[in-house]
């Protein structure tokens, strides 16, 4: 009885540790953008609380008693243009933060909101989202995956069953996107990422160190060069500058270790180690390969006073995909045929130094980015024959990157100039079967070094009442790889953006503009076997011109409804020789593209419209909806007919949202459904060839009825269920993901398949033929994920 005692009183008093939940101040300061100078009389209010406070002349600002939570604060001032921040989180600690504000040049009642979760940028007013703590943190099916948070934006297509994380925006391949970091440059956003493209099966990114994320898919700044379809633009946080904290999350893949704090009273930081589990997971799911990974991230900024700073960063990962034998289930026994093993290690160090000088702000970006990517495969999967091997394939791609760029502000005028200047290494030593009109062996060795260059710039104008803007913008790029890609003149870029108030919560905007991006390096580098740079005459800089044109209603920062249309017309798109198809039509599998005799021929245009919803309460409620009809077409040339894209699905529909209960418990749903993607039959013939077969170890297409069918199309429902417990100096999280709770089966086309077993063994061996099978390939599954997240 005694002992049943104590444990009631342990536990009443463990109870009440968990429902006592701790409160906390905000603190911060508000300066004047420009001057850099501290702003008294500052009205700052925690939106969703009925609390805020006032800054003193030092421009110091606190709140008191305020419970842990995700938030957004508000700054107003009569004379100042009103803020409204990014999303921030506390937690464990107090919150320290840093506002800036600028003077409004009207005295009219409308002011302008910025760092709204529905921004309306002059250089981008459209095609421009804004993803915030929120949606990172709790979005369901993601798991803090950045890749498939925005996957449920308008126009974006989805892997479905959830095993890649491809960006397919507005009927573009998952190449033509580009992501920065803080400014940074990094060359792709996933592990195990396939060469030439930017896809994996998991983000390289940890969450807990990105406070908001720009995403562009369309109208892109001048200095984000070399996109077609997207720009990521990836905000980290900055470290605390009173206390260090550390936090450990157990994810749907990986357990992660980050820290962040200061160093000094200068310096913050920002870190974090993850190491995967995914290989055990994707043995469970019996998959037939076994990825292992490791990353790290940091990020350091120095103040050195008012108008100078320096922040350094880095991001690096290593990866080991096996092959799991052990599944050799039918429905895995075509991928075990063909999927080689892969190892990569990529990295990325970057710097980014900003002067502030009154209107006008200097920065300085240099960066150093490094992919190392081995891929090896033996027919049969059996390495003790030398005979056997298929494919050996060890390839590194480096690119030291300098930006300078200018930033001033005239009134209701801003000018941005800048300049880039770029170094790039490309290796490759390549050995690999292949089979055309017959069996054929590349042995090839590549080095290439080159330059390049650019020039851009912006000049925008808003009117004082803030009811119109526009925006010019001008890039050029080049490179010496070839003539034909030397002269800046050959690639100028110009867009503009214009955005008018039709009437209150009213707005209309538009974007037109022509995009340059270079080809892959593994299309400049591929030789052939008599060492000649066989793509050198034959490729050019891949264009693409946009227009699109939308119209929103926003109340406030809780509610926009818009609808948008856009056109993309594509140019000199680099066509398969041997396939006959555009390249980037390729790049939804693992591996690598590009390394083939590519022309630039091909064009493309892809055309739809969005609608978007979103709903946003502070504190209670998170929900998004989106629908994107398109049509996403190619042609090898002027005078062939469109046909079908590999990414025309025609619809995309997403349902997400997630609400805040009492007691810190939190749920959420995504429902997503996606158009049937078309496909290509198999050339029988061509791959029962038993020199055919052995050579890439797969069915081979028959691209003259390239696309020429269509799969069913298929919906997913996921649900995420938070929980989370403040305690004094600690946070406890648990969260349960149940990615497709439907089960929903992903159809796709019947696999062709050797047996092994020659029918006509009698036959010369150029003729002789296996006798081939078909496999039923479906798949999608239930999914759960326990996460646990403990920050002290």
């Amino acid at each position: 009885m005694k002992k049943l005692l104590t444990l009631l009183l342990f536990s009443n008093i463990l109870f009440s540790l968990l429902q006592a939940q701790p409160v906390h101040q905000i603190k911060g300061t508000v300066i004047e953008k420009n001057s850099r100078q501290p702003l008294e009389f500052i009205n700052v209010m925690v939106l969703g609380l009925n609390k805020g406070g006032v800054t003193n002349a030092e421009g110091h600002f606190t709140i008191e008693q305020v419970p842990p939570g995700i938030y957004r604060l508000q700054a107003t001032a009569i004379g100042y243009k009103s803020v409204t921040t990014p999303e921030y989180i506390l937690s464990t600690k107090d919150l320290n933060i840093s506002i800036e504000m600028e003077e409004n040049l009207t005295e009219l009642a409308g002011v302008t909101v910025t760092a709204s979760p529905f921004r309306r940028d002059l250089e981008s007013p459209v095609s421009l989202r804004i993803i915030g703590l929120q949606e990172i943190e709790k979005s369901p099916g993601a798991n803090r995956d950045i890749s498939r948070i925005v996957q449920s934006y308008p126009g974006v297509a989805f892997s479905p069953i959830g095993y890649r994380n491809d960006l397919i925006v507005r009927g573009g391949s998952p190449s033509e996107n580009r992501f920065y970091l803080d400014g940074v440059e990094i060359p792709n956003i996933n592990h195990f990422s396939t060469q030439g493209a930017s896809g994996g099966p998991v983000g390289i990114l940890n969450a807990d160190l990105i406070r908001e994320v720009n995403f562009y898919t369309g109208a892109f700044p001048t200095d984000r060069g070399n996109a077609l379809s997207s720009v990521l633009d990836f905000k980290l946080r900055d470290g605390d500058m009173e206390h260090n904290s550390l936090k450990a999350t157990l994810g749907a893949s990986e357990v992660s270790l980050a820290s962040n704090g200061h160093i000094g009273k200068k310096t913050s930081y920002l870190v974090s180690v993850r190491q995967s589990y995914l290989q055990f997971l994707f043995d469970m799911l019996d998959l037939p390969f076994l990825p292992t990974f490791t990353d790290a991230q940091f990020k350091l900024k120095t103040r050195f006073n008012e108008q100078n700073e320096l922040t350094v960063l880095g991001l690096g990962g290593i990866d080991n995909m096996r092959l799991n034998t052990k599944a050799d289930s039918e429905d895995n026994e075509y991928i075990l045929s063909y999927l080689p093993k892969i190892k990569q290690e990529t990295f990325t160090l970057g710097a980014v130094y900003r002067h502030y000088a009154g209107p006008h702000v200097q920065s300085v970006v240099v960066s150093h980015s490094y992919l190392n990517n081995r891929n090896t495969k033996y027919r049969q999967n059996d390495e003790s024959i030398p005979e056997n091997l298929m494919l050996r394939f060890r390839s590194t791609e480096q690119e030291t990157k300098f930006r300078f760029e200018n930033n001033s502000s005239f009134r209701n005028w801003k000018v941005n100039l800048g300049v880039n200047l770029d170094y790039s290494q490309y290796t490759n030593t390549t050995f690999q079967k292949a089979y055309t009109n017959q069996a054929q062996t590349f042995d090839y060795h590549t080095y290439l070094g080159m330059m390049r260059w650019g020039l851009f710039g912006t000049i925008s104008y808003s009117s004082m009442d803030e009811r119109f803007t526009a925006s010019l913008g001008l890039r050029a790029d080049a490179n010496n790889y070839s003539s034909a890609m030397k002269s800046l003149s050959d690639q100028l870029s110009p867009r503009i953006s214009l955005s008018y108030q039709l009437a209150e919560h009213w707005f209309v905007s538009g974007n037109a503009g022509l995009y340059y991006q270079l080809p892959p390096y593994t299309a400049l580098g591929f030789k052939d076997n008599n060492g000649m740079y066989v793509n050198k005459y034959n490729l050019r800089y891949m264009k693409v011109s946009q227009e699109s044109l939308g119209i929103s209603w926003r109340k406030g920062d809780t509610f926009e409804v818009s609808v948008e249309g856009f056109y993309k017309d594509y140019d000199k798109i680099p066509l398969s020789v041997v396939d006959g198809i555009p390249l980037t039509c390729k790049g939804n599998d693992y591996g690598v593209i590009g390394n083939e005799l590519l022309t630039s021929t091909a064009q493309g245009r892809s055309y739809g419209a969005e609608i978007l919803v979103k709903w946003l309460i502070a504190k209670k409620l998170n929900l998004a909806s989106s629908f994107t009809i398109f049509k996403s077409e190619y042609r090898n040339d002027k005078k062939s007919e469109y046909i079908a894209s590999a990414w025309d699905n025609r619809y995309i529909f997403n349902l997400r949202g997630t609400y805040n209960l009492p007691h810190q418990w939190s749920v959420g749903m995504k429902v997503s459904c996606i158009g049937g993607a078309p496909y290509t039959p198999y050339d029988e013939e061509k791959s029962s060839l038993v020199s055919a077969w052995n050579a890439q170890g797969k069915a081979y297409y028959d691209y003259s009825k390239y696309n020429k069918e269509r799969l069913p199309a298929f919906a997913q429902v996921d649900l995420r269920i938070d929980k989370t417990f403040y305690l004094k100096h600690c946070m406890l999280g648990f969260y349960l993901d149940l990615q497709n709770i439907t089960a929903s089966k992903l159809k796709q086309q019947d696999v062709l398949m050797s047996t092994g077993i020659i029918e006509n063994p009698e036959a010369p061996a150029d003729s002789q033929h296996y006798k081939m099978k078909r496999l039923k390939q479906s798949s999608g599954t239930l999914l759960p994920t326990l996460g646990i997240t403990f920050e002290y």
